[in-house]
């Protein structure tokens, strides 16, 4: 079978592409522009691993250019597509709304459009635990409305759910989104908070915990999301919902205050933070917390990983790579 996965150099795209190419039952083309929102030295250095699988190619492209993804779909003819590219970042999002309009929305749509004129069987995209904003209770459970994101860049990944629904009601597109919490792990993003909060500990800097450190996180571990997503991916449902569109949360169901993530971080790394407690940041979400029943029943999703043992796997790599 042939699976294209879009943002192959990033973060979960990388894991994604391993997995399914490591079967040697999938043939894997990944694509990705390779931007630079964080070095992208990183993701070659991803790509670098995934070279000597000889079921994955990779093609650098930017899938919000429509001829030229609309060309690369046609050739290969994907029989599923694993949506997984975007402009990433909330805090990015107020400085630089036009990338997220550019990459999440015009992208999006040119995805769905090649899917509409091939239909794959099942088409998966990233959606976000950034969506739930202002109203919503805890834990985050996917029938809350949605309507009300505190940042542009939840907007985006809302309107992405909003457009997967009417391509899935108006051409038949079997179309399944995956509500993100907090991934981390092995290779993960610069940007994201295991990654900065490592740094700084490790260099003595200052290490700003915004909500003065009491925010809470679902983080979720990656070989967990991979695990979903691909058995998302790879079963959909043996009767076709009417319109032929889901939506799940992929998350671990038990948040932790950041400063005990910290904490945690400081033991593993053997050194003590230099913490500064800030106010809380626009477009923050006080807490995350993943309500993971649905996406239970539907494929038997239960996080395997806890907290410590996915830092330890984490902290390892990223000494590692950075030689700390």
């Amino acid at each position: 079978m042939k699976v294209l996965v879009t943002g192959a150099a990033g973060f979960i795209g990388y894991h994604v592409c391993r997995r399914l190419a490591e079967t040697k039952r999938c043939e894997v083309l990944g694509i990705d522009n390779l931007n630079d929102y964080y070095p992208v030295d990183l993701k070659r250095a991803r790509l670098k691993q995934l070279e000597p699988l000889e079921k994955f190619r990779f093609v650098q492209s930017d899938f919000s250019d429509a001829a030229a993804f609309g060309g690369l779909y046609r050739q290969f003819k994907p029989d599923y597509v694993v949506h997984l590219g975007a402009q990433a970042g909330v805090r990015y999002s107020t400085e630089n709304p036009a990338a997220y309009v550019q990459a999440n929305l015009t992208g999006f749509l040119n995805v769905l459009e090649a899917c509409r004129a091939r239909p794959p069987k099942h088409l998966v995209f990233a959606s976000s635990s950034s969506i739930y904003g202002a109203g919503a209770k805890l834990p985050f459970s996917e029938d809350q409305i949605t309507d009300q994101p505190l940042s542009f860049y939840g907007a985006t990944k809302k309107s992405n759910e909003l457009m997967a629904y009417s391509y899935a009601h108006l051409h038949g597109l079997m179309i399944t989104g995956l509500r993100f919490f907090t991934v981390y792990g092995p290779w993960g993003r610069p940007d994201m908070a295991p990654s900065l909060f490592s740094k700084a500990i490790c260099e003595g800097a200052p290490l700003k915990l915004f909500n003065h450190g009491r925010s809470l996180r679902d983080f979720t571990y990656i070989d967990d999301i991979v695990g979903g997503v691909v058995k998302v991916l790879l079963y959909p449902p043996d009767e076709r919902p009417t319109p032929p569109y889901r939506v799940f949360n992929l998350g671990h169901n038990r948040p932790v205050e950041v400063r005990l993530f910290v904490e945690m971080l400081e033991s593993l790394l053997g050194k003590k933070a230099n913490v500064e407690l800030l106010p809380a940041q626009p477009g923050d979400l006080p807490e995350t917390c993943a309500n993971i029943e649905r996406a239970k029943a539907a494929i038997g999703f239960t996080p395997k990983v806890v907290l410590e043992d996915g830092l330890r796997e984490f902290v390892t790599w990223f000494k590692g790579y950075h030689g700390y």
